[in-house]
């Protein structure tokens, strides 16, 4: 998309603001989209302040900066005044102990959303991910926005996000007068780390047979985009953020170059389990059907309150392919160099060579033990 396309798209986006200035509180707001999110709330003209929470400083100073971790009931304090906060406090990292990951998410989306409504914020916008409407081989394309949420816990953090959901539709009854709005964006790409972005940095695209594949993806602009414009109430209730339309896993191979590599079902389940379970691998079998059935939304409630995606599927997909060149990863773990080096040799079974070593190596470190 050219650079004029792009700015006729961000004008359209930037349409006229509330008569009163919110102030906007912002968790997470020293890194990721919650950097980002407070860079393009402090330099708005449609904000009146902004203020950023996190547990180290960031490098907007144009906002009010409080250190603190989410979880401390103090935040209500520091919440007091403003009008609407951003819960972007979540660690969704798949290095992270699943255990203190579900504690941290959960219990920060918890403690944002009572300290809120005692600071007397009257809207609460929490970030989950499309991913909660789960991927199965029935799903409509796209989905609805108002389809059942249907996504298991056996995909990474996606338990998180769907306790996460869980509050944000009880908190208006547990605390009358907050509203709640939730956005779930697609594959979010720009400075990410996924399962879903690690799958683009195998040798070989893994294709589960019979599975139908589709891929949709959110650049992190569009996501702050769309965020700004639920810290301005300009759409609320729940809604998806992504590009328009969705990719054909044959689209994707063409336009990546990189050839399929198609298992049966059993083989590729069995072999993620096994990886996962000898922790070898930091994604759970679960993380594989997202990559075999279709999850696409449709995001027509962002569109009816007039805001589009300033980036293409295709776009987001060749940025993506530029941020992971020279990475190297086979069933989800990234390897070294020297591994990736002697593993391309194997051609078409690169991810079973990879496996059975891995698996192999791991057995030989228990036997020394």
């Amino acid at each position: 998309m050219s650079s004029p396309d792009r700015e006729v798209r961000a004008a359209r986006n930037d349409a006229a603001a509330p008569s009163r200035r919110p102030v906007v509180a912002v968790t997470g707001a020293a890194t990721g989209v919650g950097a980002l999110l407070t860079e393009r709330l402090a330099t708005s003209e449609e904000i009146k302040q902004v203020v950023a929470i996190d547990e180290r400083r960031g490098e907007m100073s144009e906002a009010q900066w409080h250190l603190l971790d989410v979880r401390d009931p103090a935040i209500a304090e520091k919440l007091r005044g403003a009008d609407v906060v951003v819960h972007l406090a979540l660690d969704l990292d798949l290095e992270s102990d699943p255990t203190a990951r579900t504690a941290y998410n959960v219990r920060g989306a918890q403690t944002v959303l009572t300290a809120a409504a005692a600071a007397g914020v009257h809207r609460v916008v929490l970030c989950t991910s499309a991913m909660v409407y789960g991927a199965l081989p029935d799903n409509d394309v796209p989905l609805a926005e108002d389809a059942e949420l249907r996504a298991t816990a056996e995909a990474t953090g996606v338990g998180d996000l769907l306790e996460i959901e869980h509050l944000a539709r009880r908190a208006p009854r547990a605390h009358p007068g907050l509203n709640v709005t939730v956005v779930r964006p697609a594959i979010l790409v720009g400075g990410t780390d996924t399962a879903l972005t690690r799958y683009f940095e195998s040798p070989r695209l893994l294709v589960v047979a019979g599975s139908r594949p589709t891929w949709q993806f959110c650049h992190i602009e569009d996501l702050v985009s769309a965020l700004e414009y639920a810290a301005l109430e300009k759409v609320e209730g729940e809604f998806a953020v992504g590009c328009d339309g969705w990719l054909e896993q044959e689209e994707v191979e063409e336009l990546t170059g990189i050839r399929r590599m198609e298992l049966p079902s059993a083989v590729a389940l069995g072999a993620a389990s096994r990886l996962h379970r000898l922790g070898l691998t930091p994604s759970p079998a679960g993380d594989l059907a997202y990559t075999m059935h279709p999850w696409v939304v449709s995001g027509s409630r962002l569109h009816d309150a007039g805001w589009r995606p300033g980036w293409t599927n295709e776009e987001v997909l060749a940025e993506l392919l530029e941020e992971v060149a020279g990475r190297h990863t086979v069933a989800g773990r990234r390897l070294g160099r020297k591994d990736a080096t002697t593993l391309g040799a194997a051609g078409a079974t690169v991810a079973l060579v990879g496996t059975a070593a891995l698996v192999r190596r791991a057995r030989k470190a228990r036997r020394r033990v």
